[in-house]
């Protein structure tokens, strides 16, 4: 009995003729002919992979303290003079690894930055969908915050919030608590770009036809906000969530190089580098320099990611 061949799969040309399509489009055409996008976009990943995995790939847990020594601080990089090839980057001031230090770091300040920019972003839309539908005296008190908001540097915005978190919770603040807060206090820096795009374009689009025909026919408001207009308005959102993204590392990076951030049991990126410019005049590098690079190369990474959305998306430029 002769075997039969395999029937073709009936989506398989679908799938063939949706990645065609993905690769003939505009943006990804951009995209493939830019070395520096690609660029980016591999160090973008690579940092983030790290650090997602940092519970597989990190050689040292720095969060448990059994395995932590004071005998083991302050060592250089395993390649300088007197460097221990357990820890490749050498060690901190508690003997923790700097290279395990910068992956679990890296997650904090990660997560902290995604989570922050999904919070400003779905509240500064909410906002500005209202406030350009609705208009009239709605409109003008969620722009009149916006102006209000905009006067505050981010910075003194989410050291306010901080503090008052400090009075509420005392001693009951723990870790995971700090953690929520700092998402919160940055989250609430940077809802206003947000409003105010989605506002001009939400005033542009519910005077066209379609959004017109859905009022006519009694399609809720708030249907017609979040099924029929949001998706027209998003394009401009996700350059604003991508740069957004790079300015949300950089504020809790601040904020726990001020103190104000994550403790230093469990620390960020941006605790780290305090941690670490403490020993700077003392010739101890390391401790600040690696962690500094890291948090520089990320930043710049989802920046130049951000400025290839901007001109991918812009029609005026294709």
């Amino acid at each position: 009995m002769s075997a039969q061949a395999p029937v073709p799969l009936a989506d398989e040309p679908q799938r063939r003729s949706r990645l065609a399509a993905v690769l003939d489009s505009d943006i990804a055409y951009s995209f493939l002919h830019s070395k520096v996008t690609i660029a980016a976009a591999i160090v973008a990943l690579v940092i983030i992979a790290a650090a997602m995995l940092a519970p597989l790939i990190a050689p040292h847990d720095p969060y448990d303290l059994r395995t932590l020594s004071l005998l083991d601080s302050h060592n250089p990089p395993a390649w300088l003079t007197g460097g221990d090839a357990r820890y490749l980057l050498g060690t901190d001031d508690q003997g923790r690894d700097v290279f395990s230090t910068i992956l679990y770091g890296s997650r904090q300040s990660i997560l902290i930055g995604l989570m922050a920019t999904l919070f400003a972003g779905c509240l500064g839309i909410a906002l500005g969908l209202i406030a350009g539908y609705a208009g009239g005296s709605l409109d003008a008190l969620i722009m009149r915050a916006a102006d209000i908001q905009s006067t505050f540097p981010a910075i003194l915005i989410a050291m306010l919030i901080d503090g008052t978190s400090r009075a509420l919770f005392g001693e009951q603040r723990n870790d995971q608590t700090v953690f929520w807060v700092m998402v919160l206090a940055i989250g609430l820096s940077f809802w206003v770009q947000y409003a105010r795009t989605v506002r001009g374009s939400t005033l542009v689009e519910k005077n066209k036809d379609y959004v017109l025909a859905a009022r006519l026919i009694g399609i809720h408001p708030g249907l017609i906000l979040f099924r029929h207009v949001l998706p027209n308005v998003v394009g401009p959102v996700l350059v604003i969530a991508t740069i957004n993204l790079a300015l949300a590392i950089i504020t809790e990076a601040t904020l726990s190089f001020l103190g104000l951030g994550l403790p230093s049991t469990e620390p960020s990126l941006g605790t780290l580098i305090q941690i670490g410019q403490k020993y700077l005049f003392a010739g101890e590098w390391w401790i600040a320099i690696f962690p500094g690079i890291t948090l520089a190369a990320l930043v710049l990474a989802v920046n130049l990611l951000g400025d290839w959305l901007r001109d991918a998306l812009n029609p005026r430029l294709r």
